[in-house]
């Protein structure tokens, strides 16, 4: 039976020492909860640091990690003290969390910290290794560990591994500024399923691939190296059933009595949240005493309890922070607040399940307005808390949450005046609204728990994985190739139809560019010089370019994607008789996309037009093409034209050519009793449907085709076509 590997920076265990002894504590809720679901179905293990300075603890280390096992079935990553702060304090909290939140003023680019990062990642990787096979699903967890994915594909290429990020991810003019975005982007692309809380942060990850990297995105999936890699959202959830039933814990109900007592008959506002400057508690504290200025009548009928739960103290931003917190609490209580009403009853501490409940089921509003929020549990927590319907959320709609709680009074954190005005709305709303809306959300909390989100993720990848093996299925493996081997040894009368572009060579960024070197000329010689193969090159390219490039070699060629032939050193004719009066009005309007097309350009064959847009920003490159394409279709109908898309390029040519058609003429010459075909995009498509049964077809990549095989890339091609030769 495979394992399931969870990973993540912290184990879900908490830690003390007592009288020289240390304990350990299972945590309870969030991502622990949701996994617990999967140890009946896996063998499970989790690995993750243990929260302690391994520098302290190296004569006990053997014995907690016995501990861990055996009680948790947790593996300890133990760190060292020297790297371990460059990379949670250093990168993963001033780089990645400011930048990915939002705020690229308090990211700092630090080449220690980097290489911190990079050395905690190799750490995790080798514990990995020590316990993980290649049949077992690796699921790793978040911002702290993004090479992980890579490093472990090097080591085990056919693992399952899934990777979960529980924070935003940028727009690619934020994520550009990091320095080692494209070492970040390579090690998620490490994973075979990468999921995102929301489709917005998904869309985001996948432009950054597209523009520094030159990934195409292509229905939620990018292609990477032979392999096919998901990019998918999860929102999620919480353990609902728990805070749903709270009110039912003795604990809490005690919690709640207290509480009562203490806030009297006052209508209570809730904030919650820990003290980081992604919170938005400025904002929102600004926000409560604009209401209160405005709305003179609720002073003394309602309380805003503050709950901040300490966070990195240690960092300046963040005391800072916590000095502007007190001072704007201190200003709103001495201007607003009288002898017997204080309007803002602060905590500054971190509060337990019963109190956080209690607090959850006496709230008439839950206060969640963060600046930037990968998804915020809290306001999912409020909401299945409130058995009576009873409540009303106003919510950020800068946060995750806000996609799938629609029926919360969604706010721009930034607006003073709109938060205010939200909250005097919530103070009045009817009670039979606040109950419909609520039952609303707690539906949709309840179907999408924790548990369900988990199960999705996992579903998820075992299908991306099942189809990668599908695809690889059809890939031209080593046993295929044997047998390719064989049959042509054996064969007498061989016929080749191969493509160039994208297939004996990559594609360049002109089309002047791809000039054959002397290893494809010399391969294309010993093929064609053999007497028992007929070797025919079927191209896009004009026939100039391809008489400079390959006129000298015995070989026929087909240019045009089937406008012209020329057979072994004779002249070129043309197959069907063509007009190419269309011309003049159809470039007329690539003219004009190009003009708006910066790094775009026109190429002109005797009977096709060929709009190139590989050098064309992606996003405008994508939007281009499609007013393109709709501008084309209504023109080319009635002109008996056809418009092809390739790699980076749009193709108008005449509908009654196209490379089947032309290879046809070949197939039907001779008795051939082998045969191959390779080539890389639609128009080859053309081709491979027209092959016999008995042909090999090849398409160059992992996109859909009609041929027998994939191979992925033309350097696969090339020393498949040296074994032959061999």
């Amino acid at each position: 039976m495979s394992k399931l590997i969870i990973v993540s920076n912290r184990l879900p265990v908490s830690m003390e020492r007592r009288k020289g002894k240390v304990n350990f504590q299972q945590s309870a809720g969030g991502l622990a909860t949701g996994i617990s679901s999967f140890y009946k179905t896996y063998e499970s293990i989790w690995i993750g640091w243990p929260g302690i300075d391994s520098d302290k603890i190296e004569k006990s280390k053997e014995e907690i990690r016995k501990k861990l096992i055996s009680e948790f079935n947790c593996h300890p990553v133990f760190l060292p003290r020297r790297d371990f702060d460059n990379y949670y304090s250093g990168f993963c909290n001033n780089t990645i969390w400011p930048l990915f939140h939002y705020f690229p003023q308090h990211t700092a680019y630090k080449e220690n910290f980097w290489k911190s990062y990079k050395r905690i990642n190799e750490l995790f990787c080798e514990d990995v290794l020590t316990i993980a096979k290649e049949e077992d699903i690796i699921w790793i967890h978040d911002y702290q560990l993004m090479l992980l994915p890579k490093l472990l594909r090097e080591k085990l290429p056919n693992a399952t591994i899934g990777f979960f990020l529980h924070i935003p991810f940028p727009s690619f003019e934020l994520f550009r500024i990091l320095p080692w975005r494209n070492e970040i982007l390579e090690g998620l692309i490490g994973s075979d399923l990468i999921g995102f809380h929301t489709y917005d942060y998904a869309l985001n990850f996948l432009k950054s691939s597209q523009r520094i990297l030159g990934y195409e995105p292509d229905m939620g999936q990018l292609h990477s190296h032979g392999r096919i890699v998901k990019v998918d959202t999860f929102p999620m959830g919480i353990e609902f059933e728990r805070f749903y039933e709270s009110k039912k814990d003795p604990k809490v109900q005690k919690e709640i009595e207290k509480l009562k007592n203490e806030v009297g008959n006052y209508q209570v506002i809730l904030s919650v949240d820990r003290l980081d400057y992604t919170k938005g508690i400025i904002e929102r504290l600004e926000g409560f005493n604009t209401f209160l200025e405005k709305n003179t009548e609720y002073k003394e009928k309602v309380v805003c309890i503050l709950i901040a739960v300490p966070s990195r103290s240690q960092v300046p931003q963040y005391k800072k922070l916590k000095s502007r917190v007190d001072e704007l609490i201190s200003k709103i209580n001495g201007k607003h607040g009288t002898v017997g009403w204080t309007p803002i009853h602060y905590l500054y501490k971190f509060l337990p399940f019963s109190s956080m409940a209690a607090l959850y089921n006496i709230a008439d509003i839950s206060l969640v307005t963060p600046l930037r929020d990968g998804m915020n549990l809290i306001a999912k927590e409020y909401i299945a808390t409130k058995t009576d319907g009873n409540g009303v959320l106003i919510l950020s709609e800068m946060t995750g949450a806000a996609k799938e709680l629609g029926e919360a009074l969604i706010v721009n954190p930034n607006n003073n005046k709109e938060m205010a005005d939200a909250i005097k709305k919530a103070l009045e709303m009817p009670g039979l609204a606040r109950i419909e809306k609520t039952r609303i959300m707690q539906k949709r909390i309840e179907r999408y728990n924790v548990v369900k989100w988990a199960d999705d993720f996992i579903g998820k990848l075992k299908s991306t994985k099942t189809m990668q093996k599908e695809t690889y299925t059809r890939a031209l493996k080593t046993e295929a190739i044997e047998k390719l081997k064989i049959n042509y040894t054996k064969s007498s009368r061989r016929l080749f139809f191969l493509d160039y572009d994208g297939t004996l060579t990559q594609f360049f960024e002109r089309p002047e560019y791809a000039k054959p070197n002397d290893d494809v000329l010399g391969l294309l010689e010993s093929l064609s010089s053999n007497k028992k193969n007929e070797v025919v090159l079927v191209s896009g390219r004009e026939k100039e370019t391809l008489n400079k490039w390959f006129g000298h070699l015995d070989l026929n060629m087909i240019s045009e994607h089937g406008v012209w032939m020329r057979k072994k050193q004779k002249s070129w004719k043309m197959l069907e008789p063509l007009k190419n009066d269309w011309k003049d009005e159809i470039r007329e309007i690539l003219e004009s996309h190009v003009d708006r097309t910066p790094g775009s350009f026109i190429e002109e064959k005797e009977f096709s037009l060929v709009f190139h847009y590989r050098k064309v920003d992606p996003e405008i490159g994508s939007v281009r093409v499609s007013e393109l394409r709709d501008n084309l279709l209504g023109l080319t109908t009635n002109k008996n034209l056809q418009v092809l898309e390739g790699h980076k390029v749009i193709d108008i040519k005449n509908s009654e050519i196209n490379k089947g058609h032309a290879v046809l003429k070949w197939l039907s010459k001779d008795n051939w009793d082998f045969i191959l075909s390779v080539g890389d995009d639609v128009t080859d498509e053309d081709m491979f449907s027209v092959m016999p049964e008995n042909a090999y077809s090849i398409k160059v990549g992992l996109h859909p085709t009609c041929a027998k095989y994939n191979i992925k890339s033309p350097d696969e091609v090339v020393s498949l076509l040296k074994k032959l030769v061999e």
